[in-house]
Order: structure tokens, then sequence, then C-alpha cells
């Protein structure tokens, strides 16, 4: 015995439109486990909502969320996307989409695109929004330290050493979160450093120079060194993937992994010369900072 198909038509005589579900897979041979679509995230600089999108043989790049008519844009700022892929140029149709770096109103303006002074300012607006509703924190406003009378210098972006190569961390290392989907479609709250997993140490080392340029003389730097560990260890680190989800790769991510290519020149600020492990008492200016204005 059969079930009886749905009918076409209404009762009025319109056709009905059913869509055909589809069930999103993440391919074998892919290179990410991400799902071909853009990630949401917030700009940790502004607030702003954004989507991270993947480049062919480039790192992800920040788009904004929503689609600008072609003949507002700068040509040299057209952006689109073909199958969850973001390519730098427009595909010849009225809509294109935008980097968020054009419009963060946390940068400097680029006098390149003053097309786009209103959508900055409306965005400027939000950011004030999120801050004065105490929704979001402006990154060069959370303190680098405790304020405690006995600190430990714990950097808020630490520099990771792993496969032979240092990433700029976006939170604590001991913060930093796995990025696997969970089985209610939510990331994962576990963080990649357990007790039960192997750590790393932290070291001073000589700040090296990158990309041909000069280096930085009689400048160290700390850097929690995984190098020791084992190459699986290493791999599950960089993937950004906690102990359990690392045993089942059939799991997606929800975003992609917070790693950014450390550079001495460019993250001169996040480079610290004291190790975190070392306690120290504040001095007098560290009192003064923590002292009532009148």
């Amino acid at each position: 015995m059969r079930s009886t198909p749905p009918s076409p038509h209404r009762r009025d005589g319109s056709p009905v439109h059913v869509h055909a579900r589809r069930s999103l897979r993440v391919s074998a041979d892919s290179a990410s486990r991400l799902l071909r679509c853009g990630q949401s995230d917030r700009c940790r600089d502004c607030g702003n909502r954004i989507e991270w999108y993947h480049r062919i043989n480039e790192q992800p790049v920040r788009l904004h969320p929503d689609e600008l008519p072609a003949e507002k844009v700068p040509s040299t700022c057209h952006w689109h996307v073909s199958r969850g892929v973001a390519h730098p140029a427009g595909d010849g149709s009225a809509w294109c989409r935008l980097p968020h770096a054009l419009l963060c109103p946390a940068r400097e303006a680029l006098p390149a695109a003053p097309e786009l002074a209103g959508l900055r300012r409306a965005l400027a607006v939000n950011t004030r929004r999120l801050i004065d509703r105490g929704a979001f924190v402006p990154s060069s406003a959370q303190p680098n330290v405790e304020t405690s009378p006995t600190t430990t210098c714990r950097p808020a972006r630490p520099v990771v050493q792993l496969l032979y190569i240092r990433y700029l961390a976006n939170r604590p290392v001991d913060e930093i979160q796995c990025v696997a989907q969970t089985r209610r479609r939510r990331r994962c709250t576990s963080p990649l450093l357990t007790p039960q997993s192997p750590a790393g140490v932290w070291t001073l080392v000589s700040t090296t120079a990158v990309r041909g340029q000069l280096p930085l003389h009689g400048e160290v730097m700390a850097v929690y060194a995984l190098t020791h560990l084992h190459y699986a260890d290493q791999l599950r680190w960089r993937a950004q993937r906690c102990p359990e989800h690392a045993a089942t790769p059939t799991a997606p991510d929800v975003t992609v992994a917070e790693w950014e290519p450390f550079d001495p020149l460019l993250h001169h600020e996040h480079i610290r010369s004291r190790l975190p492990t070392i306690t120290r008492r504040p001095g007098p200016a560290d009192r003064s900072r923590r002292a009532p204005q009148p």
C-alpha cells in the first residue's frame, strides 16, 4: 500500500512550490572541514557582523554580510562568491560583495572609496550602540594583564609555534576554543588545552624576521612552543580541535581556525619579552593606573 503523494495544487487551484531539501556534506577531499558557505562572526575591532570565506591558496577573507549595488562600489573593491569561495573581482552582475576592512570604523578610511562613507558611518553608530549596551568591548580596551595584587604576565594574544611556524592566537592559550560542530549544530565549547592532553612550553626566543624583512636586533619574545609534541598533536592544534573532535574527523567545522601568521613588524604590539609563568607585583606605574581619579 502506497501513501498518496501531495497534490501539486492548492484547493483554490494555485500551484504548490515544494523546495527539495538538500543535505549539506563535507567533501572527502576538501582541504577544510568547513561547509561551503559564509561562517558568521563578529569583528573583534568594531563588533559588527562579518562572514568568513575561503580563497584559493590564500588566507580566509572577511566580507561584509550584505551585497551592495556594484555601481555604488569602486571597481577595485568588487568581490564575489562562487561555490563558497571568495574571489577579488566582479562577476559581471549588478551586485557585489565588499571586504570588511574597507568599512571597519576601527580602521582609517581609505581615500580610494569615498562612496562607502555612509555605510561606514552606519557601522560606527552600531559599534557605539554595542559599546553603550555592554555587548562589545574593543580589543584595544581589553587589558593584557590582570590587575590583582600579584599579577601574571598573561598575553591576551600569545604567539604560538607549531610545525616550526609561528602564529598569533586570537585569545589566551587556555581559552582557545575548538571550532568543531557538535551534534546540536553548535560550536564546541571545549578548549584545546585540557588536563589530559600534553601542553606546550613557554620559552624566550629571538624575534626573527620574515618575508625578507630586516631582523629586529636585540629583541626576544615569549613563545608558546608546541614543536616538542607529536606530529598528530601539532596537527590537532593547527586544526583547532579538542581531543574528542580530533578523533572524529567526520564532524565539520563551525568557523575557520583563528590562527594568524605572525609578522614581527605588523604584530609588534603583541610581542612580550617576559615569560608568562613569572608572577610579579605591580610597580608604581600599575598602582597609579588603578588609583581613583579625583
